[in-house]
Formats: structure tokens, sequence, C-alpha cells
């Protein structure tokens, strides 16, 4: 399969995924009150907080999607596993 195949199926369900989960979470929570509950001292706008919130959302689907990837991947010929590292 193509590396941009690969890629493709990693990145584009993820960032379809964690848009999705932005959009529902930050109509509940305000990244304002998200930021004086936990990190009062610093200085983070909604945007920023927005941001942050969806590449931090990326990054947990993303990390999902590679790690499923990884346990579907065939073995290697001639490792002498089957796809389930049991031997046929």
């Amino acid at each position: 399969m193509p590396i941009q195949q690969c890629l493709g199926a990693l990145l584009w369900p993820s960032f379809f995924v964690a848009g999705v989960v932005t959009v529902v979470f930050f109509s509940i929570i305000d990244p304002i009150a998200l930021r004086d509950i936990t990190f009062p001292s610093l200085q983070i706008g909604r945007e920023l907080g927005y941001t942050l919130g969806f590449f931090l959302f990326w990054l947990s689907t993303l990390s999902s999607s590679l790690f499923t990837w990884i346990l579907l991947r065939p073995g290697h010929p001639g490792s002498g596993s089957g796809r389930f590292g049991r031997n046929p």
C-alpha cells in the first residue's frame, strides 16, 4: 500500500473525529472556564483554547487509529507466524 494512502487512512478519519469532538466538547465547556480551573495563571484566550483542544483531540484520535493500524498489519512473509501470531 502506498505511503500516501496509509497516511490518508490515518490522518483523515482522526481529523474528522477530532473536529466533531471539538464541536461537541466546546459547546458544553467554555475554554476560559476550563483555563480558570486548570491553569489560572496562563493567559490563554478562547481561540487558543479551541486550537489546543482540537490538536489534543486530533492527537488522541490519531494515536487510536495508529494503534489499530499496527494491530491489523499482516505478518511479515517468512516470519513463521500467521496473521494472529499462530502458525497456520
